[in-house]
């Protein structure tokens, strides 16, 4: 059996195990397909090497079908961290990893904005005062609830969620089949892994929707939320890249503010 080997912090390494294991879970049950996890240690992980392909419109439709399914599989609360994993790897100065070993937040807006967004500015110090002061009244605006919106018909009140769900981080297979890879999973919105998707691209995406809105419909208006729910991957990537990650999240906060 050829594998995949990754190395990183005792905390990523951890974070990505229990995510794994938790969204192979959802795939058990139809959800999407997940890297196989073949063996981890502190420090490293293997997965089972996958042969890639291209993905047909139909491929892209039916993992759609099957992320709706893995959303619907839940959690019990707002950034609920994956079962297993230790506290002391739940911090959000890890970037990505998920926040919350028991409940925090009573809302999305609560959850989104204090334990998704607002961490990323704090850890942005190099920004223009103006600019930093802009993004912390964005996040005020979402802790409102103001944004606030059903999950899909197919979710209860809290989805379970890849959590850095790029285009790249979805394998395709030779067989046509889309792979989780490298997730930061948490209890989420579902909106947020379809916006993320989007935000720098996902082959045949509409198929994508378009199945998934045929197993779990989504909510009305959710094409008006999508810059809200990639508001969090441009943070980590000011975090991590700054240039035009920037003018983006600030372009995001403006939206959300008029």
């Amino acid at each position: 059996m050829s594998t995949f080997r990754k190395t990183g912090s005792r905390r990523a390494i951890a974070t990505e195990v229990a995510s794994l294991r938790w969204l192979a879970e959802a795939e058990a049950d139809g959800g999407a397909a997940v890297a196989e996890l073949a063996g981890s240690g502190e420090t490293w992980l293997e997965t089972v090497l996958l042969s890639t392909g291209h993905p047909s419109r139909a491929d892209a439709a039916e993992f759609g079908r099957r992320l709706a399914r893995t959303h619907a599989a839940g959690a019990r609360w707002w950034g609920e961290a994956p079962p297993g994993l230790d506290p002391a790897h739940l911090s959000t100065a890890n970037l990505g990893t998920p926040a919350a070993a028991e409940p925090v937040w009573d809302t999305f807006g609560e959850y989104y904005a204090e334990g998704r967004l607002r961490p990323y500015v704090a850890m942005a110090p190099w920004l223009d005062a103006d600019d930093a002061a802009l993004l912390h009244h964005a996040c005020d605006a979402v802790a409102t609830g103001r944004f606030d919106s059903s999950q899909p018909a197919l979710c209860g009140p809290v989805a379970r969620i890849h959590g850095d769900l790029w285009g790249g981080n979805v394998v395709w297979t030779a067989d046509g089949v889309g792979t989780l890879i490298d997730p930061c999973a948490n209890g989420g919105h579902a909106e947020t892994d379809l916006a993320e998707l989007a935000l720098f691209g996902s082959p045949h995406l509409a198929d994508t929707v378009a199945g998934y809105h045929e197993v779990s419909p989504l909510a009305d208006g959710w094409p008006a939320r999508v810059p809200l729910h990639q508001f969090h991957m441009l943070l980590v990537h000011v975090v991590l890249f700054r240039g035009g990650y920037v003018r983006q999240a600030l372009a995001v906060a403006r939206e959300l503010l008029r």
